[in-house]
């Protein structure tokens, strides 16, 4: 395993293990071997928008439209670009479907395994580690549609058959790229949520020995419980580890808000964003360990004034990143216009097609990124009852959104998606799939300058790591 190459962690920094040292600009893969809503514009989960498109498709012709999404979404042109500006890692979000079917549990899938080689190969050619993220998994670490759960409920822990199919796709992971120096680690579980913090407790150490046990070299990157505030189940410290942080500044993401400024009776401004930092990356500096922010980024529009105060926002987090010599992965290198570097034309076959559903979905607003203000009248009122008739609830204006936005009218959205794609040939298809072809996509370009400005800054900033 080449040693100029197989990143390790020395104390706050990532070296590699001939001792240069090597600060992360990632960017983040989202949307293609994991599907999610808002990235791709779909209503609901995954896994419901594979069963509407077979019911209207047929299976043969599903098959080919996903099939066709996979191959076109990443390519190598998309490994090239994202080197020329300027990331060195990819981070790949992956469903546990695409390496193991539910009805054959415990059986891998080649064809999961290959779509994964596929991507690191070609990050690698370009000189683009990777790190690995099993995104989704049997019966959903959180209750939320990013896990690929239709419900609300998290329905992973305290299950052993889950638990071990966990365990065996992780053996399976470790084994097949341990001797491969372009991943630059593992993301063992995204985004846990164990309500109890019970289950958690006992399965962690299960699944990281499980993983050591047959890969001692790779860096282990790791979430608290409950969205990153809960780390205290690592009750011993493990070398080549890293902690996880995500960075969704509010101002940057709610609809309304203005930065730096007053909104909603809360200020918002750069001391604001560093306080949230320095809380979100606590762990890693009690461990003495790199900081490693894996997702953040503003929810841009069609409004390029509007998105002014989003990039501020974002120039602000990357200032502060480099102030605390921060590592950091951008969320997310392609959608239809909401994070991404790169997004899908506004007049592409697929913006076209799927253009009903899509203002279907905004009206009802089931993303949990959507403007609700159309549907105030129905969404307010319930809010409040709920409010009023349980006062200790921890968050009663979330799970109004999340019950009734993303699943009361998120799932029969779903029919209305999977019919703007009925009677379509294998030709029509490709077509249509063809929008998600890099050289058919728009770059957002305060977007990128911003990323190429912090790259450079980072880079004439970055000191040598003593010793070897």
């Amino acid at each position: 395993m080449s040693d100029d190459v197989l990143l390790q962690t020395r104390g706050s920094q990532f070296i590699t293990r001939g001792g240069t040292p090597v600060k992360l600009h990632g960017i983040g893969l989202g949307g293609w071997l994991n599907m999610e809503n808002y990235i791709l514009g779909f209503p609901g989960t995954e896994a419901l928008v594979r069963r509407a498109l077979a019911d209207v498709l047929g299976d043969a012709l599903a098959e080919h439209f996903f099939e066709r999404f996979e191959e076109v979404f990443f390519t190598d042109s998309d490994a090239a670009e994202m080197a020329r500006l300027g990331f060195n890692l990819v981070r790949i979000p992956i469903h546990y479907r695409r390496l193991e079917d539910d009805g054959a549990p415990f059986k891998l899938k080649e064809s999961g395994f290959a779509a994964l080689d596929r991507a690191i190969d070609s990050c690698a050619r370009h000189g683009l580690r990777t790190l690995i993220d099993l995104h989704v998994i049997p019966g959903s670490q959180n209750g939320f549609w990013h896990s690929d759960n239709a419900t609300h409920q998290a329905g992973f822990w305290g299950h052993p058959h889950f638990e071990d199919r966990v365990l065996n796709t992780w053996r399976a992971i470790a084994d097949r790229y341990r001797s491969n120096p372009w991943v630059a680690g593992y993301e063992p579980l995204q985004e846990p949520g164990d309500p109890t913090g019970r289950h958690i407790v006992e399965f962690f150490p299960r699944l990281l020995d499980a993983i050591r046990e047959i890969d001692p070299d790779h860096i282990l990157f790791l979430k608290g419980n409950e969205f990153g505030s809960e780390f205290e189940f690592y009750t011993e410290p493990r070398a080549n580890t890293v902690f996880i942080a995500f960075d969704f500044a509010v101002p940057g993401t709610v609809v309304g808000r203005q930065y730096p400024g007053e909104s909603d009776g809360s200020h918002y401004d750069r001391s604001v964003l560093e306080e949230r930092f320095l809380q979100i990356t606590e762990q890693a500096r009690n461990t003495d360990t790199p900081a490693w922010i894996v997702e953040f980024g503003p929810i841009y529009t069609a409004d390029e004034q509007f998105n002014e105060n989003r990039y501020r926002v974002l120039s602000d987090q990357l200032d502060i990143y480099l102030e605390h010599d921060a590592n950091w992965s951008l969320w997310n290198w392609k959608d239809i216009g909401v994070h991404g570097v790169v997004e899908l034309a506004p007049d592409s076959p697929y913006i076209r097609c799927i253009a009903p559903a899509l203002a279907k979905k905004a009206r009802l607003a089931t993303d949990a990124w959507g403007d609700d203000r159309e549907v105030a009248d129905v969404i307010d009122p319930l809010k409040a009852l709920v409010r009023s008739e349980f006062p200790d609830h921890p968050n009663p204006d979330g799970w109004v959104n999340r019950l009734v936005r993303q699943i009361l009218f998120g799932e029969p959205l779903v029919r209305d998606y999977a019919e703007c794609f009925r009677g379509m040939t294998a030709a029509d298809i490709d077509e249509v799939m063809s929008s998600f072809a890099l050289e058919n996509c728009v770059e957002r370009k305060p977007l990128v300058d911003a990323i190429k400005r912090a790259v450079a800054s980072d880079n004439e900033a970055a000191e040598p790591v003593a010793g070897g």
